[in-house]
């Protein structure tokens, strides 16, 4: 099992600024992938960007350029650095992360708002 705990959403105005953390406990020997996930209002889920245990990274078109995800495994923590902060970018965000044995676990999610 692996517990994740995330922090750093907050109210932000365009063009501003936030990182998100999500932390990582127990059976963390396991991480395989980790991922930024986000949902706004009436819309479905999407994956904002991944990480492989490895470094490699992926995003989706929206956010390239402005949102940077990245890991330090010896804390087992994951970070999305988000810049250039638009109003769109409003959602809860979530970590979500792999196992080498075939499971993902869920943050409970962290409100970002982006507005004047």
């Amino acid at each position: 099992q692996v517990q994740l705990v995330e922090s750093g959403g907050g109210l932000v105005q365009p063009g501003g600024s936030l990182r998100l953390s999500c932390a990582a406990s127990g059976s963390t020997f396991s991480i395989n992938a980790m991922t930024w996930g986000r949902q706004a209002p009436g819309k479905e889920r999407e994956l904002v960007a991944s990480i492989s245990r490895g470094g490699s990274t992926g995003y989706i078109d929206s956010v390239k350029g402005r949102f940077t995800i990245s890991r330090d495994n010896a804390k087992n923590t994951v970070y999305l650095q988000m810049n250039s902060l638009k109003p769109e970018d409003t959602a809860v965000y979530y970590c979500r992360i792999y196992t080498s044995d075939l499971r993902d676990y869920w943050g409970q999610g962290t409100q970002v708002t982006v507005s004047s």
